[in-house]
């Protein structure tokens, strides 16, 4: 067990399999920081390895929002308010990075493509420790998906935890997606 443990993501919405990473992450450290990437949805900074990440319909949330459905998610999980802080975490810009989460931390990975090799590689050069979770695991969700579904007018609240389910019907964040999306 290490003291202080992070993950990170765009998060664009905050589904099952982002909480299944957060909490196998956490039964790994006593502290978990949750970095949120892309925190700036207007400077977003084109990455070659994953281009469709700095699109507008890929980032429909907020800082602020996505923000809120981590917190929501991890308490509806049962993690307690002071065992975890949530960061911006601006991946496109390495060189800033420990101003978010520092040095000593461990990032835990969860590796689907090239993307997921290249941020792990970022973080060993920057000197993070580094733990594999798992690596080349299919995808059994991705926020694009839910998206469309949103979209759609599809099922898809069994796809995110319930708190987050709520806050984005609270909040007529649908409407939102649905607009950047139709665009």
């Amino acid at each position: 067990m290490v003291e202080l443990g992070f993950i990170h993501g765009r998060f664009q919405l905050f589904h099952n399999d982002h909480l299944n990473y957060a909490l196998l992450a956490k039964e790994q450290c006593k502290k978990l920081i949750v970095g949120i990437t892309s925190p700036e949805n207007a400077t977003l900074i084109r990455e070659e390895v994953d281009p469709h990440r700095s699109e507008a319909a890929s980032n429909p949330f907020t800082y602020y929002e996505r923000y809120n459905m981590v917190k929501l998610a991890l308490l509806g999980a049962g993690v307690k308010r002071e065992d975890f802080e949530i960061v911006p975490y601006p991946i496109e810009r390495p060189e800033i990075l420990y101003n978010y989460v520092p040095l000593h931390a461990t990032s835990f990975f969860t590796i689907y493509d090239k993307w997921g090799y290249e941020k792990l590689n970022r973080l060993k050069s920057l000197g993070y420790g580094t733990v594999v979770l798992f690596d080349d695991r299919e995808k059994k969700m991705c926020s694009t998906e839910i998206r469309q579904k949103i979209v759609d007018g599809d099922n898809w609240k069994q796809m995110v935890p319930e708190a987050v389910y709520q806050y984005i019907i609270d909040n007529d964040l649908t409407s939102k997606v649905i607009q950047i999306l139709q665009k």
